[in-house]
């Protein structure tokens, strides 16, 4: 049996662990059989089963796959570029081949310029039952801050709060010269933004937080994106929202206080 022999046809529900793969040029549906494989990129049928990036020279004729082993799709690399997946992680060639979860994958792979294009993957689970459609909404978890940690955090991420693209995080020294003209008497400086800003990354990462917020000293390397992992993840869980922005007015009405570059 081959891939085109697994393709699902009608209507009946999936059964557990059938891939659905989707990109802009159309989709396929394939139920699991140990040993097979689904590869997508720039060629045409047979050598890919889904297309991507039809147009873009970048994008290898067989970019990635998709191999159905150990109860699970596994996701390989074997093109040139990368692929990017979830929470920034990237895929090479030389990556080992990684498992899909149940559900929803979006991967990207890099083509030419700033093109980026996307391959959905879904692989199905034994259906949930239905939710009552009548029941309240569950909020996303929201992650307590007092006044002052706020107030900070609004100023090193206003750039998250104004969803820029790449958004990176005002440095302390920025953020010093703006909290001392919106709060005058709050003594604010560089040493203390940086012990406020460790305290709040300590307490949310016992917390629970989803992104990383503590550096692993054990495995060595930089910890630069600490404080845009606490920044994305707190723009994510819309514990900060655009209106906080209205804390960086300043008291003399003299614009919105938010710095421009």
């Amino acid at each position: 049996m081959n891939v085109q022999d697994s393709l699902a046809r009608g209507v009946a529900p999936a059964p557990p662990g059938t891939l659905h793969a989707r990109t802009v040029a159309g989709g396929i549906q394939v139920r699991p059989r140990p040993g097979l494989t689904v590869r997508f990129g720039r060629g045409e049928r047979p050598d890919v089963h889904l297309s991507v990036g039809e147009d873009d020279l970048w994008v290898s004729r067989q970019h990635g796959e998709l191999t159905y082993r150990k109860r699970q799709w596994w996701l390989r690399n074997t093109g040139q570029q990368l692929l990017r997946l979830p929470r920034g992680r990237l895929m090479h060639a030389t990556t080992e081949s990684i498992p899909l979860a149940t559900g929803y994958t979006p991967v990207f792979v890099r083509g030419s310029g700033y093109r980026e294009h996307l391959v959905e993957l879904y692989v199905s689970g034994h259906e949930p039952r239905t939710p009552n459609r009548h029941a309240v909404t569950l909020p996303p978890r929201r992650w307590p801050l007092d006044d002052d940690e706020r107030l900070l955090l609004v100023v090193l991420g206003q750039r998250y709060l104004l969803y820029e693209d790449g958004p990176r995080p005002l440095s302390y020294r920025q953020a010093a010269e703006q909290l001392d003209t919106l709060r005058p008497d709050g003594q604010w400086r560089e040493r203390r933004i940086e012990n406020k800003i460790e305290a709040v990354r300590k307490r949310l990462d016992a917390g629970g937080f989803p992104y990383p917020l503590v550096h692993d000293r054990s495995a060595g390397g930089p910890s630069d994106n600490l404080l845009h992992n606490l920044l994305r993840g707190l723009v994510d869980s819309t514990t900060l929202v655009p209106p906080d922005l209205d804390l960086l007015e300043e008291e003399q009405g003299g614009g919105d206080g938010i710095l421009r570059m």
